[in-house]
Order: C-alpha cells, then sequence, then structure tokens
C-alpha cells in the first residue's frame, strides 16, 4: 500500500525577553531606524536568555503542540531536532529531547543542522520515514538560540534576527492533505558567506581566539561569533528563487497560477519582496511574517505556515509552496496540498 504523510500541527514558541528597534536605537544612536526596518520589515524580536537553549525552547514547543487536544505522546515514532545549536556536541540533542517529553523508547531519534533549508529537510526526511513504513507520527522541531552566536556590538545582524522553536507533527495521510515531490540543491563553494568560523575542529577554541574587529559597515565582529554577508546572501536568494520554483512546479506537474500560496525562508522583507516582484507573486499569495520574530532561521517557514493558517490566509484545498534558500548556501522546497 502506497504510504503518503501530511502536516497535521504546528506549534510555535518565542521566549519571554524581547529586544525591539527602539532599544537599538539606544543602544546604537548612529543606527537609521526607520530605514532598517523598512528594509528588514522587523519590529522586534524576542531573544533567549543565557539559561535557555536551543534545546529547552524546541522541548517548550514540543509541549504546546501535546497540549492542544489531548494529543498522545506515545504515538510519536521519531524525533527530528533541526538546529545549528544543541546542549552539547554529543550526544545529538534529539535523544535528550526524547527523555525530556517522556516519548517511547521505541521512538528513533536525530539531529540535522540544515539552517534556513532545514525545515525543508526535516519534512523531507519525516515524509520518507513515513512512506518507507519506519514511522507513522514524527515529531519535526526546529529551534533556534541564535541571538547569542551574534556579536554584541553587531548592529546589522541584531536587527534582523530573533530566536524562536517549533513543533511539527508529520503523520500518516489520513486525509487529502499531503506533501508533493521535493527538490534540492547545494553550492558549497560559498560556505563562508554564512559562516561561524572558530569553535570546531578545524578552527578549536580556545586555541584559534582571537580580538574583536570592526567590518566596513561599523558592526563589530569575532571568528567565534555569526557572520553573514549580506549582499551575497541577498544575490543568491533572488537569484535562485526562480530556477527553484521552476524545478518545483515542474516535478509536481504544476502552474504557476496552480498556487495559492507562496511561502519562503523569512531572510527579512527586501529580499521577499524582490522574490515577489520577480516572479510577479500577488501581494496576497506572499507570506512575510517577520514584523514580530525576525530572522528565525530553520523555524522562520513553519512560523510563516501556521500564522497563514491561523488567519485563514491557508484554507483547506490550498496548495501551498515552501521553499527555503540560505546558508550552506542551500536550496529546497516542496509544495503541500492542503
Amino acid at each position: 500500500m502506497k504510504m503518503e504523510s501530511r502536516i497535521t500541527d504546528i506549534s510555535i514558541y518565542q521566549p519571554p525577553d524581547r529586544l525591539t528597534n527602539a532599544m537599538l536605537g539606544k543602544e546604537f544612536p548612529g543606527l537609521k531606524i526607520e530605514e532598517l526596518t523598512r528594509l528588514t520589515g522587523v519590529y522586534s524580536r524576542a531573544v533567549a536568555e543565557l539559561s535557555e537553549t536551543s534545546l529547552d525552547m524546541a522541548v517548550h514547543a514540543a509541549e504546546l503542540l501535546f497540549a492542544r487536544e489531548g494529543r498522545d505522546r506515545s504515538a510519536i515514532d521519531f524525533v527530528i531536532f533541526c538546529s545549528a545549536g544543541g546542549d552539547y556536541i554529543t550526544p545529538a540533542s534529539a535523544c535528550i529531547v526524547q527523555d525530556r517529553l517522556k516519548l517511547s523508547n521505541h521512538c528513533g531519534a536525530f539531529d540535522i543542522n540544515q539552517g534556513c533549508t532545514g525545515y525543508i529537510y526535516g519534512l523531507s526526511l519525516a515524509d520518507s520515514l513515513i512512506r518507507a513504513g519506519n514511522a507513522s507520527n514524527v515529531l519535526l522541531l526546529t529551534s533556534e538560540a541564535i541571538t547569542r552566536t551574534i556579536h554584541p556590538r553587531d548592529k546589522a545582524n541584531r536587527a534582523i534576527f530573533g530566536d524562536a522553536a517549533t513543533a511539527s507533527l508529520i503523520s500518516v495521510l489520513q486525509s487529502e492533505s499531503k506533501m508533493r515531490p521535493f527538490v534540492f540543491g547545494t553550492d558549497g563553494s560559498r560556505y563562508d558567506q554564512i559562516i561561524i568560523k572558530h569553535g570546531r575542529e578545524r578552527f578549536p577554541l580556545p586555541q584559534f581566539a582571537e580580538d574583536d574587529f570592526t567590518d566596513e559597515f561599523g558592526n563589530v565582529r569575532n571568528h567565534a561569533n555569526f557572520y553573514m554577508n549580506g549582499s551575497e546572501v541577498f544575490n543568491f536568494s533572488v537569484g535562485k528563487a526562480p530556477e527553484l520554483i521552476s524545478d518545483l512546479l515542474e516535478r509536481s506537474e504544476l502552474a504557476f497560477g496552480d498556487i495559492d500560496l507562496f511561502v519562503f525562508h523569512q531572510a527579512n522583507r527586501i529580499i521577499l519582496e524582490t522574490i515577489g516582484r520577480k516572479l510577479k507573486v500577488p501581494s496576497e499569495k506572499l507570506v512575510i511574517e517577520l514584523e514580530d520574530v525576525g530572522n528565525t532561521v530553520s523555524s522562520t517557514i513553519p512560523i510563516a505556515l501556521q500564522r497563514a493558517i491561523e488567519s485563514g490566509k491557508c484554507r483547506r484545498g490550498h496548495k501551498v509552496l515552501l521553499a527555503g534558500f540560505g546558508v550552506g548556501f542551500s536550496w529546497g522546497g516542496t509544495v503541500i496540498d492542503f
């Protein structure tokens, strides 16, 4: 029997502490807040306390999901934890999540670190597990405490990124909702355009710890902190999106007009609007959810999708295109029949 999967539910967790643009303006008096807000689309974002890790946030998101309609956590067959963080280098954070959530000992668990395309990769893995008959219910967790990797004087990145976690339940298809084929791609030659350079085996700390330095835009940095080449990321994103969308539509045997909603990785407003104009996506079909969350890396797509569902923008019978592009450089997408 052919097995297919669907997204059953999505929950969102944001830490309680918030950093607003007004607060950034006070911290950096020369910062052009109005122009920055127009370009990023971000007014405020959540910031995790040092005592709260990406693993902690993922557990919070999962508990919110289980609290809905009394969902049975014993039915979970696999946990996929998608994050650039985690409590330890080893073991996998997913194993700790299994214990924290009191899931069955027969539950599989593994981590992936795939940044902006992480949710697409996670969906594909969950879908594959279900299609292979190895799972009926997969808990996909995305969680990024990215703000703690950004230098406190790096005003550009602090204005874009926020912390958040999501939990998605992917289950055996029991309705008309289903995932269509996935498309992936990678250009690893540009791996260093979004990077935290020091801290692993190539450049271990503290051996390679360095002093702070200031870049050409006045942002203070350190190779142990998050770095992003904004112009390169912009060019990559707006250049790759049309090719990705074309490949997705061809694989799914759909026309552009068949798509009811486009949910891209929420990098920033200017990137999303530029992609929308380039593809001629009607504004009512383009989801932009950045205002109070910022760029939350692997969590942006599920946050945007769930908010579209809650607002009624995404409804039963819609065909929704999901696409991510970023760190790696990697890209990926799929179309879901809701």
